[in-house]
């Protein structure tokens, strides 16, 4: 798989840094965003747990979502118990492993859930800043 479809699989939010800054001199919490985010690749992990590509399901058991203050993730593995994932998500030529990209393609499948729930989040968090 190539780079810029690597790339391609996140979601850039314009304004997401200003808006970081703004409610830190605000004095807000920036937990908030981490929340939005958490929620956000909640959804994303939770829908793609059983797309998962299944042999043993060990690799199922390790799709977790998590949000920071400046993204929200999904990931799958481990580097000692479940070496495997990044592999078999995007594929290994030289070993003749196709790529199943299973959690960018829920990503792309469920946007327009997260992406709803997330502008809402943000949109919240903007309307509560004060002070700025």
């Amino acid at each position: 798989m190539r780079a810029a479809d690597r790339a391609a699989a996140g979601v850039k939010v314009e304004g997401l840094t200003n808006l970081r800054r703004t409610l830190r001199d605000a004095g807000q919490d920036v937990q908030e965003l981490t929340r939005a985010n958490d929620a956000a690749a909640a959804i994303v992990a939770t829908a793609g747990r059983p797309r998962t590509p299944i042999r043993t399901g060990r690799l199922m058991a390790t799709v977790k979502g998590r949000g920071l203050a400046t993204r929200a993730v999904v990931s799958a593995g481990s580097p000692k118990r479940v070496p495997y994932a990044n592999p078999i998500h995007w594929g290994w030529p030289d070993r003749n492993i196709t790529w199943q990209p299973w959690l960018s393609d829920t990503a792309r499948a469920t946007e327009p859930v997260w992406l709803t729930a997330y502008s809402a989040d943000v949109q919240r968090i903007a309307n509560n800043v004060k002070g700025v």
